[in-house]
C-alpha cells in the first residue's frame, strides 16, 4: 500500500490501526443488545497494536480494576485480575483480539472501508504539502493513461520525488498536443483539491493563459529577475474553425530605459521565441511591448499588421477606429478574425478597423 499510493509506511499504518478499531467497535456493537446506543467515548480506552513480523494485530483494553464488573468494556472484576500485584482502582491492559472467524463479515467490510477513507485523507495531505506553493506554477508532466473525459499525466513535486496524478480534462487540451503514452509535455497547475476525491487530486491545463506566462518565465530570466515584466496575456488555445492555428499575444515591459524587453524575450536569432513555440506544439506567439498611450498599445497589438493611425473615438466606451493599408488588412483580422479579437481582449478596447 506505502509503494502503491506513494504514502510513508508509518501513515499507512497509522491508517490500518485506526480502521481495525473501528472495525472491532462494529463487531462489539453487532455483539451487544445496546447496538447503536454506546456513548460517542465508549472505546476510547480501546486501541489496536499491529505486528508487522506475524503479519497481525491485537486489540488491547484499558480497564479499571473493581470488585464487580458492570461494564465488561472499561472494568475488570478484582478477582479476575491478570497480575496478582495489582489492587482495587488500578488499570491493567487486557488483549480482548476476537478470534479471525468471530469477527465478522461486516466488521470486517467497515475496517476495509475505513482504511480506505484514511488512505485518501493521507494521500490527500501529502499532496497539499507537497504541491499547494506550486499552484499557479507550470510543471513537467508525463501521460500515463488516456480515459473518456481526461488525460492522467503524472507531475512531481521536485527532484526525486515521486509522481502523483494530475487530470488534464478535455477541454484543457491543445489540439495539437501529442498525448502518447508517456509523453512529455508542460503543464500548469491549476486547482489542488484540498479535500478526498474520486480521481487524481491535482488539476493541470494546457490551454490557459497561465501556461504560455510559465513557459515564457522559465526561459527568460530577466523574467524570472523581474527585469522584464509580463503586464498582460490573451490566448486562443483551442480554435472553434479547425483550419485556424491556436495563437497567444503576450504584452512586456520594463522600467530600464536602455533596455528592449521585445528583444531580450524573443531572444538571438528568435531562440528563446521558438523554444515557446516548440513548447505549445507550434501555437503563433506574437510578443509585443506594452504602453500607457492607448492608441500606441492598440497599434502594437494588432502585428504583425503595420497600423498607419489609431483615433481613439470614446476614451470612455473605450471605442477605437484603426486606419490601415488595404494590403495589412488581412493581417490585422488573421484567420477568422483571430488576430483582431485577440488585440481588442489583450487592449480592453473595441477596435474598429478601417481601409
Amino acid at each position: 500500500m506505502s509503494r502503491e499510493r506513494n504514502l510513508p509506511k508509518q501513515a499507512v499504518q497509522n491508517a490500518l490501526t485506526e480502521a481495525l478499531l473501528k472495525g472491532y467497535e462494529r463487531y462489539r456493537r453487532m455483539q451487544s443488545l445496546e447496538g447503536s446506543n454506546f456513548p460517542e467515548d465508549y472505546f476510547n480506552n480501546f486501541k489496536v497494536e499491529l505486528d508487522l513480523e506475524a503479519e497481525g494485530f491485537r486489540v488491547l483494553a484499558t480497564k479499571t480494576v473493581v470488585e464487580a464488573a458492570s461494564q465488561p468494556d472499561q472494568e475488570v472484576a478484582f478477582n479476575t485480575k491478570p497480575a496478582a500485584a495489582v489492587g482495587l482502582g488500578d488499570t491493567v491492559v487486557v488483549d480482548v483480539t476476537p478470534d479471525q472467524g468471530e469477527f465478522g463479515r461486516l466488521a470486517a467490510l467497515q475496517t476495509k472501508q475505513v482504511l480506505t477513507q484514511k488512505l485518501q485523507e493521507q494521500q490527500c495531505q501529502l499532496i497539499k504539502e507537497q504541491f499547494l506553493e506550486l499552484r499557479g506554477t507550470v510543471v513537467q508532466a508525463r501521460v500515463i493513461r488516456i480515459e473518456r473525459k481526461a488525460t492522467i499525466v503524472g507531475v512531481s513535486s521536485g527532484a526525486g520525488k515521486p509522481e502523483v496524478e494530475a487530470e488534464l480534462p478535455n477541454y484543457e487540451k491543445l489540439l495539437q498536443d501529442n498525448y502518447s503514452t508517456d509523453a512529455k509535455l508542460k503543464v500548469y497547475l491549476k486547482k489542488v483539491y484540498e479535500t478526498p476525491r474520486q480521481g487524481p487530486q491535482l488539476r493541470v491545463s494546457r490551454a490557459t493563459t497561465g501556461l504560455v506566462a510559465g513557459i515564457l518565465t522559465g526561459i527568460v530570466p530577466e523574467i524570472q529577475q523581474e527585469t522584464i515584466q509580463i503586464i498582460a496575456v490573451v490566448r486562443d488555445a483551442t480554435p472553434e474553425s479547425p483550419l485556424v492555428v491556436s495563437r497567444s499575444k503576450i504584452a512586456v515591459d520594463t522600467q530600464q530605459p536602455d533596455l528592449d524587453p521585445v528583444a531580450v524575450c524573443v531572444g538571438e536569432n528568435g531562440a528563446r521565441l521558438q523554444a515557446v513555440v516548440s513548447e505549445l506544439r507550434g501555437e503563433k506567439v506574437d510578443i509585443i511591448r506594452w504602453s500607457d498611450d492607448p492608441a500606441t498599445y492598440i497599434a502594437r497589438a494588432l502585428y504583425p499588421a503595420q497600423v498607419e493611425k489609431v483615433l481613439l473615438v470614446d476614451p470612455e466606451t473605450l471605442v477605437a477606429e484603426v486606419f490601415l493599408p488595404a494590403d495589412q488588412l488581412p493581417l490585422a483580422l488573421g484567420p477568422d478574425e483571430q488576430n483582431l479579437r485577440l488585440a481588442a481582449r489583450l487592449t480592453g478596447w473595441q477596435i474598429e478597423l478601417k481601409t
